[in-house]
């Protein structure tokens, strides 16, 4: 198989970078053969040795919260054509699970999360960098209603956590690394033409991977 191309999507919290993935994903065709889909969540720390009733009080928007290191060897595996032993994470716990699933290579691998263009060291796995662009009051709106309906959050918790961490984050680490980008996204994941944009030039790519696989 030939190297694949990797698609590196970030964004805020909330910005759509999901939704975008998962649109261009379904675009291109998106079955296990042919288009692999990671997330960097799945790389948070694991936090095995915290008390369960302090791991909340960890800044989740920070850098430091992931293990960057890993993911770098991860994509690099699969660059080589290996599989990989792929991370679970548990947003209730607040810890990683210790249960792992076998990913093997695809032709496009997409992966999507706030950081990954705030880490130049994964710069060289990376083909594509798109930032999706979205206004930080649509961001925390759409981060409400994630972590209090997927993830069992409080309204209160959420909007204590967006002011603490999350938006003095975005500012510090977040919004600065777009112009590390290739595409930046206005209007998040129901952006259809920068979908079609983004499939077209991997349709074209000179690496030659079909839509078709």
């Amino acid at each position: 198989m030939k190297k694949p191309i990797i698609i590196a999507i970030s964004g805020a919290s909330g910005s759509g970078k999901s939704l975008f993935t998962q649109n261009l994903a379904l675009k291109l065709g998106h079955n296990h053969q042919h288009v692999l889909v990671l997330q960097e969540d799945h790389y948070y720390k694991s936090q095995d040795h915290i008390p369960l009733e302090k791991r909340a009080d960890t800044n989740y928007d920070h850098p430091d919260a992931f293990e960057h290191d890993l993911l770098g060897q991860h994509l690099l595996a699969l660059k080589n054509g290996e599989a990989i032993e792929y991370p679970a994470y548990c947003y209730k716990t607040h810890t990683r699970l210790d249960t792992s699933e076998t990913i093997q290579p695809a032709p496009i691998i997409i992966i999507e999360g706030i950081m990954l263009l705030t880490q130049i060291q994964l710069f060289d796995h990376f083909d594509i960098k798109v930032f999706v662009d979205t206004a930080l009051d649509v961001c925390l709106m759409r981060r409400m209603l994630r972590d209090t309906q997927e993830r069992g959050r409080s309204m209160v918790s959420v909007a204590n956590q967006y002011e603490n961490t999350v938006k003095p984050m975005y500012h510090k680490f977040i919004e600065p690394s777009k112009t590390f980008a290739d595409l930046i996204i206005p209007h998040g994941g129901e952006n259809f033409l920068a979908v079609d944009v983004v499939s077209a030039y991997l349709y074209q790519s000179e690496k030659g991977i079909s839509a078709h696989g």
